[in-house]
């Protein structure tokens, strides 16, 4: 009985030993856990970090885990704070840096092969051989042709870092056999000013497409080119131009500007406000603008609207902008990966914020729907509750975006493309698929043409509404002669555009006749006639 009870006794005293053992080991374990204050934030992360990259029971790669945890953390902030992996990063940077690897030529796929439509002068496509017309087939020894591949796949394959050489099989209209062409690539130009030209006698037209390194000294050379041709009044196209570097906005808002009127001016939590002013060297500070905005025109584009509206510098035609107000400082990671944070806001002279509600990173998608289409609106419906007042008195308004001085609907802007004549041939692309062939049949003459008047003279013979109706009768279409009459303008103007770009005038021959049926231009140019008399 005394052994038993000893017995029991030392077995309960070695289990407490071990279970105080083991609960120190526990319990030191668990210190390296203990409570960080403030660890709702980072700390906190690095801890689920850790934790899963000891202890979890499967092996996981926490850089692919980390990869997709960042842009969701990010997306809780705002539309516009943004993770790019390195694998996006050279892209992400082509629009800013304003130039790309590639070989340099445009094309369009009018069925399901590639077609050069232009050559960029000097480029390495240019020094190879490539001419206007000519069908990619292959690239290196790759069919691409009839595969039904996507564009920006075969823009892919065509693209890659300069001195490498890409191999193209090419078919031309007098050969039989495929040419084969290599290229070695090289750095090709993004050009920001889609097209600069005279509109009438003293208007002239810019279309800008994006703010990049060399915008504003893009846009000055096209400026002063229009004023030597007599420009006192100007058409300046922001549509669809969705922003780009701040410096390039700043510099050619301060173009229209007299010293010392404010441009715009940044501020966040841990940014102190900063004013960026006009220097008084700008070179159209008389002259009459008339701003051209939609829902697409954003972040830098509307800096621009909103300086020159705001400073009483002509006039905002069009819709409502975007509302993209906030400034994002670039963050660079050494995988070459990196972020947009954003942390500022733009505010216009008179004090608007530019940047529209958000909730984390959604917008409302249907906000120019409900206030821009509808057509028995005949105007945006502003923010009363938030008015400023320009310096000559002018009443503008805030709640995000630039409103604009005039309005055109966007049914109003697109009258005559909802016949169902033309949305049929342009669903079926049947518009351009007409040009590549009349282009191919007369390709000497056209690549020849460097000129609008040469343009408009070769164009003369042609009844291009007849010559196109005959040709989608071939293609199963007999519509009505009423359906034709009411497309005929359109139809005629897309045809000559679509033409007119495939010459070396490039988008000089296309944007002219896309003016003749903008409904915005036509308003632009009648608002500055008046302003001007």
């Amino acid at each position: 009985m005394n052994r038993q009870f000893f017995f029991r006794i030392f077995t309960l005293v070695i289990c407490v030993l071990i279970g105080i053992i083991i609960g120190q080991r526990l319990l030191s374990h668990r210190t390296t856990l203990k409570y960080i204050p403030g660890a709702t934030g980072y700390n906190k992360l690095d801890l689920v970090i850790d934790q899963i990259n000891e202890n979890y029971v499967d092996t996981v790669r926490l850089d692919s885990l980390i990869e997709k945890v960042i842009p969701k953390m990010l997306g809780e902030l705002d539309p516009h704070s943004v993770y790019i992996p390195a694998s996006e990063m050279e892209q992400a940077n082509e629009s800013i840096e304003g130039n790309f690897d590639g070989i340099g030529v445009s094309f369009n796929m009018p069925n399901d092969t590639a077609v050069v439509i232009n050559v960029i002068s000097g480029g390495p496509s240019e020094r190879a051989g490539v001419q206007p017309g000519d069908r990619i087939i292959t690239v290196n020894d790759t069919i691409i042709a009839g595969k039904k591949i996507d564009q920006n796949n075969i823009v892919k394959l065509l693209r890659g870092k300069t001195g490498t050489q890409v191999t193209i099989g090419v078919q031309r209209m007098e050969e039989i056999q495929l040419v084969q062409i290599p290229i070695t690539r090289g750095k090709i130009p993004l050009k920001s000013i889609d097209a600069a030209f005279m509109l009438n006698n003293n208007t002239g037209y810019i279309k800008l497409s994006k703010f990049s390194k060399t915008s504003h000294i893009d846009f000055l050379k096209a400026a002063l080119t229009l004023q030597s041709k007599g420009m006192t009044n100007l058409v300046f196209d922001l549509r669809n131009n969705t922003g780009g570097l701040l410096d390039q906005a700043f510099e050619i808002a301060n173009e229209f500007l007299e010293k010392g009127r404010l441009i715009v001016y940044t501020e966040g939590r841990s940014r102190k406000r900063q004013n960026f002013y006009a220097d008084g060297r700008g070179h159209f500070p008389l002259i009459n603008v008339a701003t051209l905005t939609d829902e697409s025109t954003a972040s830098a584009s509307e800096i621009v609207a909103g300086a020159l509206q705001d400073n009483d510098r002509g006039y905002i035609i069009g819709r409502r902008t975007f509302g993209k107000g906030l400034v994002q400082e670039p963050v660079y990671f050494s995988d070459n990966s990196g972020l947009r944070l954003t942390v500022a806001r733009y505010y216009t002279p008179t004090g608007r914020s530019i940047q529209k509600p958000y909730h984390g990173d959604r917008y409302d998608k249907n906000r120019y729907r409900r206030e821009e289409i509808i057509p028995e609106k005949d105007s945006t419906k502003p923010n009363t509750t938030q008015e400023f007042t320009t310096p000559k008195g002018k009443i503008v308004y805030g709640g995000g975006g630039i409103m604009p001085d005039v309005l055109v609907r966007l049914d109003i802007d697109t009258t005559g493309t909802n016949s169902n004549y033309f949305m049929t041939v342009w669903q079926r692309n049947l518009i351009f698929r007409f040009t590549t062939a009349f282009v191919d049949q007369h390709r000497k003459e056209i690549n020849s043409i460097n000129t609008m008047s040469a343009l408009q003279q070769f164009y003369m013979p042609y009844n291009f509404v007849d010559l196109f109706t005959a040709y989608t009768r071939k293609n199963g279409l007999n519509p009505k002669p009423a359906e034709v009459k009411e497309s005929a303008l359109l139809i005629e103007n897309y045809i000559k555009a679509s033409i007119g770009r495939s010459t070396p005038l490039d988008d000089n021959g296309f944007y002219p006749f896309l003016a003749n049926i903008d409904v915005t231009v036509r308003k632009a140019v009648e608002t500055l006639s008046v302003v001007s008399d």
